[in-house]
């Protein structure tokens, strides 16, 4: 049974009815049975061959699975006894990723407690607004980033307390009173469905959600596409680009190298694409999570820093360009390993490896998820039309007291909002988001095809396609481009890219409206907000 005092979270949890269909890839585990995630990823590491070599890496400190395993502890009986938490307490995490915030989650969720990461560049009013849905009675908090807080704390009482971490000098902070406590401490007698994280989406439509996982949930999670797919070996050294806030970091940058005995090496912020070459090759890291953005934009310093030890390259997040593919190829000599996932499913579930990349694909589903494409009346189409993507397994949506549950999840499966098309091998290829799919005169038109075929033009460094209402029409495709320093915008540009799209593919989906900017609207984990383009157009 489960030992929640705080029935919070638990009892604005969407009804049964509304869950998808969850099975497992562990039968000898059910969400009634006892299980904490960190006792599984940490204590019993210590039973392990890696127990005594290094889990977190920074370029002031390395810590083994062991001497973790004690900072852990001593920040759980910190929780527990000097802050007075109850089992189903709110702790919010705010913080760039190091050691300190890494030893901060794990702490929170083996003390039985609820994570709630945020983003580092979110403003007070934002945090607010996370702080007004979670209802966390206490904070950690990384020194440097303390000003926010500290002013939605103002404007929201109900988060009582806030810890600094990663604070030098002599003031009071997470380190200083960890400082003597025991280094020995047991996990929460947490079952399997009790929740461990608040996951609260990106905000690429406009309005975030909080996205409920369990400690099954995200054990599940270390069972599938890691081991099935990403294959890290107890000899890697792990880093990348994406916070420990978003789930593709989360998975990625702490808990997916735990379940293989690797190490994860955590760079100064911030992090620039020169900096994260330099970083990767300084510190022979193995394997790199990061967005296809960042992967386009590291080739320009490829020819000065090698990366010899590289031999995994992670892209999820946003829509793989076939252009930055190519590009990374080139200079790396690395194909990428791309992978489609959903905050609300917590992590990657149609991908393949390397050795089976099917150009232009994201991959099959991967084992012990099922996922398929439907049409608007929930009927399977035939292989090779593009329909709605559809995706079932051992994690999925779980919204926290929000309406919009009953529309990502129908009929046991659950809808993370891509349009996709399914070939005769079961590989997946990724069209537009669902509601991103551009009709223009009865043509369907994806908006990443036109972005690809842009990205081939020199003049172009980033780019973004959406449909724009025209009367004639219905849609006309618009694109929204930032060019390299050395190119201006003009007329004589506009008409050599439109020539150039039409080129690469078929005429009708060339851009009839170019517009140039700075740079792209784009949420604190990077994903592109395409409704802030289409605001452009009010």
């Amino acid at each position: 049974m489960s030992t929640h005092t705080d029935r919070f979270v638990a009892e604005r949890l969407p009804p049964r009815s509304d869950w998808p269909e969850l099975w497992y890839p562990d039968a000898s585990i059910q969400g009634s049975n006892p299980l904490n995630l960190v006792e599984r990823l940490l204590d019993r590491a210590m039973e392990q061959a890696w127990a005594d070599r290094p889990l977190f890496r920074s370029p002031e400190r390395t810590l083994s699975y062991r001497e973790a395993l004690a900072a852990v502890n001593q920040r759980v009986h910190l929780l527990r006894s000097h802050c007075g938490l109850q089992t189903g307490n709110r702790v919010l995490l705010r913080g760039s990723n190091s050691i300190g915030f890494a030893l901060a989650w794990l702490a929170v969720v083996k003390a039985g407690l609820i994570a709630v990461p945020t983003m580092p560049l979110l403003r007070a009013k934002e945090l607010g607004d996370i702080i007004d849905k979670a209802r966390p009675v206490m904070a950690w908090c990384e020194a440097s980033l303390a000003d926010e807080l500290m002013l939605a704390r103002q404007q929201h009482p109900v988060l009582q307390t806030v810890l600094l971490f990663n604070q030098h000098g002599p003031a009071q902070s997470v380190e200083s009173l960890c400082a003597g406590l025991s280094a020995e401490a047991t996990a929460s007698p947490t079952i399997g469905d009790d929740i461990a994280l608040l996951a609260f989406t990106s905000g690429t439509t406009g309005v975030p959600k909080a996205a409920c996982h369990s400690h099954l949930d995200m054990w599940s999670a270390c069972l599938a596409w890691p081991l099935e797919v990403l294959h890290a070996r107890m000899t890697d050294i792990v880093t990348g680009t994406p916070p420990l806030a978003f789930t593709f970091g989360l998975g990625g940058l702490l808990l997916f190298p735990m379940t293989a005995g690797a190490s994860i090496f955590y760079p100064p912020a911030p992090l620039t694409p020169e900096r994260m070459v330099q970083t990767m090759a300084a510190a022979a890291c193995t394997i790199c999570y990061t967005a296809p953005t960042f992967y386009r934009q590291m080739t320009s310093y490829m020819s000065v820093h090698s990366l010899p030890t590289l031999r995994i390259s992670v892209s999820a997040g946003e829509a793989l360009a076939d252009a930055t593919r190519q590009r990374w190829r080139q200079a790396s000599g690395l194909e990428i390993l791309d992978g489609i996932g959903a905050t609300e499913m917590f992590h990657i579930f149609i991908s393949s490896p390397v050795a089976e990349f099917k150009t232009g694909s994201l991959g099959k589903v991967v084992p012990g998820y099922q996922a398929c494409v439907l049409d608007d009346q929930g009927q399977e189409v035939p292989r090779g039309q593009i329909g709605r993507l559809a995706v079932r397994g051992p994690t999925g949506c779980k919204y926290l007291n929000d309406e919009r549950q009953r529309s990502y999840v129908r009929d046991g499966w659950n809808f993370p909002g891509d349009a996709v098309l399914q070939d005769e091998d079961g590989y997946f290829f990724y069209k537009s988001r669902a509601d991103d799919m551009i009709v223009s005169s009865g043509y369907n038109i994806g908006g990443p095809e036109v972005e690809d075929a842009l990205l081939l033009h020199p003049a172009v460094a980033e780019c973004a396609v959406i449909g724009k209402p025209d009367a004639e029409r219905g849609m006309v495709v618009q694109a929204f481009c930032v060019l390299h320093a050395d190119c201006q915008p003009c007329d004589d540009l506009v008409k050599a890219l439109q020539d150039h799209v039409k080129q690469h593919m078929a005429p009708y989906k060339y851009p009839r409206i170019i517009s140039f900017l700075p740079t792209l609207p784009r949420t604190a984990t990077g994903k592109l907000q395409r409704y802030k383009l289409r605001d452009l157009n009010n």
